[in-house]
């Protein structure tokens, strides 16, 4: 089960790195871009930018609770790669619809392709044994 949680946990954060880097290159955009004035000025951008920066925390987290969680030996990559990857593609669209700084429109069939991945991650996670 702690396997399971720690598959969760890097899933969440995967999500919300995507959002707050989102967030945070949207001044970065509007400022010009990430390189326009060199590589140095784009790491200063970077390391002076709080939800940069803690986008790629979460990052970082991320992939030490997905290195832990692949460590099970019977949570199997074919099951907890798409459960990560699909389980963070709903929890974007989501957040980026209802997030203010972003306000994303999503159309009926987006919702209806959020509404299939979302029922794939379940029979997908269905075919699981039970993890220790």
């Amino acid at each position: 089960m702690r396997y399971v949680l720690a598959l969760l946990v890097a899933l969440v954060l995967n999500a919300c790195a995507n959002v707050l880097m989102k967030v945070g290159m949207k001044t970065v955009e509007a400022s010009g871009g990430l390189f326009k004035d060199g590589v140095g000025f784009a790491l200063k951008t970077v390391f002076t930018s709080g939800p940069l920066l803690v986008g790629l925390t979460c990052f970082a987290l991320n992939a030490g609770f997905y290195l832990y969680a692949l460590q099970s030996k019977s949570l199997k990559i074919s099951i907890a790669y798409p459960i990560m990857v699909g389980g963070g593609f709903v929890l974007i669209a989501l957040i980026a619809r209802l997030h203010p700084a972003l306000a994303e429109r999503l159309t009926l069939g987006q919702v209806l392709g959020v509404g299939l991945v979302l029922l794939g991650i379940v029979l997908i996670a269905a075919q699981q044994e039970p993890v220790a």
